[in-house]
């Protein structure tokens, strides 16, 4: 797709998902039940398969992580892994995204289903790491976003600027001389996580500027086959670089000078690593399945697998779960893996949704006022977004 492609406002309302989320990320939308929104509105199962598969390579990548120092193929597997999987959850946000207008329907929506979320979630972990992680005196800060929650807080970001991208003429390109500048700018600190809002900003844009055929046209038997090597490739790259390479890099959290790199790296992998992870994207597209599964419902309870289980995997280094010999031996790492994916999986099932609905999809109708124009707003942003990832 060039990067000169206008961002073209939908024609239509969406067919699957209104836009309002990931996995994961986003996390917008008000309704997560892959249920059918009325007469017409049906959720599309690429999507959703789509997002279930990513969240659960990100559970996956999370239970890798402290394998990674006496074990080359697991880190091999973990760096794969997450040069794919948030970018494909920040290019589905984006997708459905293109329908944002800052109306206010969409920005009560924006509210309830992203910034109640992030405060709630934030609060959640900062007494679970004074608890479990045994530090009583870890402050509470709505500015710096800890572990999971700097999803939400980016996707917030990310969907108030969507109305600019609709306008500028060369939106992918600004976006990554964006990233590209925050890659080599130390000074922007910690505040909001911006170093990862900003450097993962080009994906969301992607997801913006793709269109139903841009989808049609990875998932071609032709893209499948294709993606087998491809994959193949990057797997043997990543163990090759494994023990050479800062896996930080992948976070995007931090600017060149930060992991003890000179500038102008900063500006070198940014670029290198959006092309790798655009490949890796459309090669995961690929192998998605178009039709409904099992799992395929799961796709629509993504965020709350996502925001769930970062309590297990926070916990288990709390708990030193890993000191154990066994779990690092070959069936140990497998026994990790197949755990991580069934946890994720009964996080995203219905009766976790409306347990925790109270939480992630609040109604707050007490906080809003109610007139013409909100009501029209919220009649036109009433569907249930995939991107809650």
């Amino acid at each position: 797709m060039s990067d000169q492609v206008r961002i073209a406002a939908p024609r239509s309302p969406l067919p699957a998902h209104n836009a309002t989320v990931p996995s994961p990320p986003g996390a917008a939308a008000q309704g997560a039940a892959g249920t059918a929104r009325g007469p017409g509105k049906k959720r599309d199962a690429f999507f959703d398969n789509a997002k279930y598969l990513a969240i659960v390579l990100v559970a996956m990548g999370h239970a890798w992580e402290p394998l990674r120092g006496d074990s080359r193929a697991a880190s091999a597997l973990y760096i794969t892994v997450y040069t794919f999987h948030m970018p494909a959850f920040i290019v589905i946000s984006g997708y459905f995204s293109r329908s944002f207008d800052a109306s206010p329907g969409r920005l009560k929506r924006l509210i309830t289903g992203v910034a109640v979320p992030y405060v709630v979630f934030e609060v959640a972990y900062t007494f679970f790491k004074r608890t479990a992680g045994d530090d009583p005196d870890y402050p509470i800060s709505l500015l710096d976003p800890w572990y999971l929650t700097w999803f939400l807080i980016a996707l917030f970001v990310w969907r108030l600027s969507t109305p600019l991208w609709k306008i500028v003429r060369w939106p992918l390109p600004l976006s990554l001389a964006i990233a590209v500048l925050a890659s080599v700018s130390p000074d922007i600190g910690d505040d909001l996580d911006l170093q990862r809002v900003l450097q993962f900003l080009p994906f969301f844009v992607l997801g913006l500027c793709l269109k139903q055929e841009h989808f049609q046209l990875v998932r071609r038997k032709e893209a499948r086959i294709a993606a087998v090597p491809v994959f193949a490739a990057a797997l043997l790259f990543a163990y090759w670089a494994a023990p050479r390479m800062n896996a930080a890099w992948f976070y995007r959290r931090d600017s060149a000078q930060e992991l003890a790199a000179p500038g102008w790296s900063g500006a070198v992998m940014t670029l290198a690593m959006f092309g790798c992870s655009v490949v890796l994207v459309a090669c995961f597209f690929a192998w998605v399945p178009g039709r409904k599964l099992w799992f395929t419902a799961l796709g629509a309870g993504t965020l709350y697998g996502y925001l769930l289980h970062g309590f297990l995997a926070k916990g288990s280094r709390f708990g030193d779960w890993y000191d154990a010999d066994w779990v690092h031996t070959p069936w140990g790492e497998v026994t990790v893996t197949v755990f991580a994916m069934s946890v994720i999986t009964v996080l995203c099932t219905p009766p976790v949704q409306r347990a925790f609905r109270f939480v992630m999809e609040p109604k707050m109708e007490w906080a809003f006022r109610r007139s013409g124009s909100s009501a029209q707003g919220a009649a036109a942003g009433s569907g249930r977004s995939p991107d809650r990832s």
